[in-house]
């Protein structure tokens, strides 16, 4: 039986301000009409950040929800902030990564599968300026590749 992947937000900047070294999937707690206005479409993460809480409990911050149109008093603020779910030992490891220096939680994207809300979270390092400008140079490269390659098998 294969798990639909259905993808309902990505963080594209985080790929360009940050080296993703691992990924990891997680559950996230989410109320009745979240996930109803999540199926929707209309939930962001551009802004959103990780942190596990000295309870080692994993938490996401700025994560915008907007709220359901039909929730009326069910409805939760849109910024608050949310549980993800995921096993102690994987929490433990991440917080003794994210100890040494320079490493930071990102989401990356968040998805239903099999009927369920995950977001895929990824441990990161920043990058610096000339790691940026080397990544646009290849994107640069890259693209103008295909532009030629396209025009020469049009002729």
């Amino acid at each position: 039986m294969k798990s639909a992947m259905k993808l309902i937000a990505n963080n594209k900047k985080a790929f360009h301000d940050y080296f993703i070294d691992e990924k990891y999937e997680c559950g996230i707690q989410l109320f009745g009409t979240e996930v109803k206005s999540v199926r929707m479409g209309k939930c962001s993460i551009k802004e959103a950040f990780v942190r596990i809480d000295h309870n080692n409990e994993v938490w996401i911050y700025g994560m915008h929800i907007n709220p359901y149109e039909k929730g009326n008093i069910f409805n939760k603020d849109p910024l608050r902030v949310r549980k993800l779910l995921m096993h102690k030992t994987e929490i433990i490891k991440l917080a003794s990564k994210i100890a040494e220096k320079g490493y930071t939680l990102v989401p990356l994207q968040v998805y239903f599968k099999s009927g369920l809300v995950k977001v895929e979270i990824g441990l990161a390092r920043g990058k610096k300026l000339y790691d940026k400008r080397a990544d646009i140079a290849k994107k640069d490269q890259r693209r103008e590749l295909e532009r030629e390659f396209k025009v020469k098998n049009l002729y």
